[in-house]
């Protein structure tokens, strides 16, 4: 990750971080923002500094995809109705005090996956990253919120090359969510990647992601590349 390292991340984290307990930072930002590369390097940068740090991803708190299609929502995953609120509530709750089972979701299969979930033990920080962090059902449960922020044009650029990565990747592996797209050609994959972006991700950036950049605690602005070009504390 070019440009500024973590080190401002981290000390203006360490100023906001409770003097006893489980310090739980979230990051969130749009569908491509590079929200699960950015935690992790934020953690690894933690632990170095002596911290016990865990990091978990909202994605475990989707409805599996049996119950989307029920609910008639499949196309809205991602949307605040697609997520468990309560078990996400109650497992950010638990953390605090004693062992605690996070749910895992598979990014082959894009669905619940209950081989991929986790008991966590309660760690001096628990970095939670993904969507569905404004707090919707009662006060937060987080203590310091991070904010990708990012142009539109990047963030759309960031998508279709990751989209059309997953898709190139699925040629050798069937189970693969993107196989079912390999009978497309790359012009066509790039068009339906565009169309999901606009109609889906776009639509939930602008009505339900963006919003949490007026309340996050920090709000990390990145450039073209991933580098961040800037930290900013709110208040």
């Amino acid at each position: 990750m070019a440009g500024m390292d973590l080190s401002l991340v981290a000390e203006r984290l360490a100023a906001r971080r409770p003097e006893l307990g489980t310090y739980i930072i979230g990051v969130t930002g749009a569908v491509a923002a590079g929200k699960s590369v950015f935690a992790a390097a934020l953690a690894e940068h933690l632990a170095a500094e002596g911290a016990r740090v865990e990091l978990v991803c909202t994605d475990g708190f989707l409805f599996p995809n049996a119950r989307l299609t029920e609910l008639e929502i499949l196309n809205q995953k991602g949307f605040p109705p697609s997520y468990d609120h309560a078990a996400l509530r109650a497992a950010l709750e638990e953390v605090r005090h004693g062992p605690t089972i996070f749910p895992g979701y598979s990014h082959v299969t894009y669905d619940i996956d209950p081989a991929l979930a986790r008991t966590l033990n309660p760690p001096d920080i628990l970095i939670i990253e993904g969507l569905n962090l404004i707090p919707t059902h009662g006060p937060s449960l987080i203590d310091s919120l991070i904010y990708l922020d990012a142009p539109e044009p990047d963030l759309e650029a960031w998508y279709l090359a990751r989209f059309l990565g997953l898709w190139e990747a699925a040629e050798h592996d069937p189970a693969s969510f993107y196989a079912r797209f390999r009978h497309m050609s790359r012009p066509e994959v790039e068009g339906l990647a565009r169309m999901v972006w606009e109609k889906v991700n776009l639509k939930n950036l602008h009505d339900h992601i963006a919003p949490a950049r007026d309340l996050a605690d920090l709000i990390v602005r990145k450039g073209p590349g991933h580098e961040i070009v800037e930290v900013k504390a709110r208040g």
